[in-house]
């Protein structure tokens, strides 16, 4: 929430002013001194250099907001210049912006020309840079080492000497939808550094993306395509996430003038759902074909409004003997008082404990007697006399799960939380999510694209519980028998057939 505006013009404005619409300021410097959290500040077209004013490096405090035009990635609003700054990890360094925990850069042009220049840093911080043009400095664009944790999103890399984008030492965050051209190595990932790469477009560089030391990013459907040298490099100890058979890396490699993937480690890379010609490929590389799950289409109905007053926790007078003080002790207490769940023989009910995919429609039959949707389905790998055939039969008719393209079903495979929460949405119908509502997760680039709207539902209708932090969803781990519990519970609620429960790791959607 914005507490106040600062504008600036380096035209006509005067640091002697209010630093308001009718008075600015002239300069960034003077702007970035008088804020505090929550200050926009809205800059006017023009240059921001040392002629101008500016004192660099420029420093923005924790929760302020440099912005420009971003619908034109900051064209004709132009930061450049260049100041000595000493990294905790990195020693002296040459910048022109240092952005603090919270701050916001958006819709600018920034370029550092000084030799070693890098244009934006990101030291130990988690700031969100988006829809900037990053152009034309004498090494890269943008730098994030230490334990670094940014949302870098939308921008244009250009023209920078070096590299694009540098991640380094601890640094992880996620770098989505940027274009990254004409430059020495279109993103440089270094050290044990771990981001999420998604949705960018890296070409025409010297090679598109360089992994290096024992850096761990997870890359997902990045085109990485007509760079001179190579598509994508691994030295050292490097190990992308390439995909997994429940999330496709679904990347683009091709038309790079030596090799589209070359692997110069001495460990096997695994690629799934890729599209990469293995002709194009160097090192070792095992290309791994996975069917997906087909995704059922819901039929629409009426939008339900979960709204009850919160009633107070049940008792745990289950009979079980293993939930007292456990985090999901409230949701399979209810569940268990509906007759929906019970224990094992010996009254445990072993909540930790991974859910496969035949125990998982058993439950979902039980709980949701719903019309069919669908003709039934034959599945080759469940035999009639398997205890849970009956069961997997009608949670497919109803359509809460599917099989796979080869007609199998895998009952004995684990159910992953995503899997389990898009379920539950494509079977009770549900629409309307707003996926703006995936910025509570802060790994929210683990979300399989096919995946995204029906978790924005879930958030939306308060069905997503995550333990123990709420925002972190883990959407490809194997569902426990818990977590499955609190899903299915809060699916009751959000169609009006239960009452709400307290719980400190139910998602609240931030609208």
């Amino acid at each position: 929430m914005v507490k106040s505006m600062l504008y600036v013009n380096p035209a006509t404005g005067n640091d002697r002013g209010a630093g308001n619409q009718y008075s600015p300021f002239k300069t960034l410097t003077r702007a970035l001194q008088q804020s505090r959290g929550e200050t926009r500040i809205q800059l006017a077209p023009g240059v921001y250099n040392q002629a101008s004013g500016e004192i660099f490096p420029l420093i923005v405090p924790a929760g302020v907001t440099v912005l420009g035009n971003e619908s034109d990635k900051g064209k004709g609003i132009v930061i450049e210049g260049s100041g000595s700054y000493f990294s905790r990890s990195k020693a002296r360094q040459n910048i022109t912006i240092e952005l603090s925990d919270d701050a916001q850069l958006r819709g600018v042009t920034v370029t550092n020309r000084a030799g070693r220049g890098t244009a934006v840093w990101i030291e130990s911080t988690a700031p969100y840079v988006a829809n900037n043009t990053l152009a034309n400095s004498a090494r890269e664009g943008l730098f994030a080492t230490g334990t670094a944790h940014p949302v870098i999103e939308g921008n244009l890399f250009i023209r920078n000497n070096a590299n694009g984008i540098s991640i380094a030492k601890n640094a992880k965050g996620e770098i989505r939808g940027n274009v990254c051209q004409d430059t020495g190595y279109g993103i440089a990932i270094s050290d044990d550094a771990a981001p999420v790469v998604v949705d960018n477009r890296i070409f025409a560089n010297r090679s598109g993306m360089v992994l290096s030391n024992r850096s761990r990013p997870v890359l997902r459907n990045n085109t990485i395509e007509n760079n001179s040298k190579d598509g994508l490099v691994a030295i050292g100890n490097a190990i992308p996430d390439l995909g997994s058979p429940q999330d496709n890396g679904g990347n683009i490699l091709r038309g790079n003038g030596q090799y589209d993937l070359h692997n110069a480690t001495k460990k096997m890379l695994v690629s799934v759902g890729n599209q990469i010609n293995p002709t194009r490929v160097k090192g070792s590389i095992d290309f791994v074909a996975v069917d997906l799950p087909i995704a059922p289409t819901p039929s629409p109905t009426p939008t339900p409004n979960p709204t009850p007053t919160p009633t107070p926790a049940p008792g745990s007078e289950t009979g079980l003997t293993d939930i007292a003080r456990h985090w999901a002790e409230v949701f399979i207490a209810a569940m268990v008082s509906k007759g929906f769940i019970s224990g094992f023989p010996d009254r445990t009910f072993r909540p930790d404990q991974s859910i496969t995919r035949a125990q998982y429609a058993a439950l979902i039959a039980k709980t949701f007697p719903l019309l069919f949707k669908r003709s039934e389905i034959y599945f080759w790998d469940v035999d009639p006399r398997f205890w849970a055939a009956s069961a997997i039969g009608q949670a497919s008719r109803m359509g809460f799960i599917s099989g796979f393209p080869d007609g199998s079903f895998r009952p004995e495979h684990n159910l992953t939380r995503v899997q389990a929460i898009v379920s539950l949405v494509n079977g009770l119908g549900l629409t309307g999510g707003n996926t703006n509502l995936l910025f509570a997760y802060s790994d929210r680039a683990q979300i399989p694209s096919y995946a995204t709207d029906e978790v924005a539902t879930a958030t939306q209708r308060w069905m997503v519980v995550n333990y123990p932090q709420k925002n972190i969803l883990n959407p490809m781990l194997d569902s426990t028998r818990a977590e499955v519990s609190a899903f299915i519970y809060q699916a009751l609620v959000a169609t009006n057939k239960a009452p709400r429960i307290s719980s400190p790791y139910i998602v609240e959607p931030n609208f």
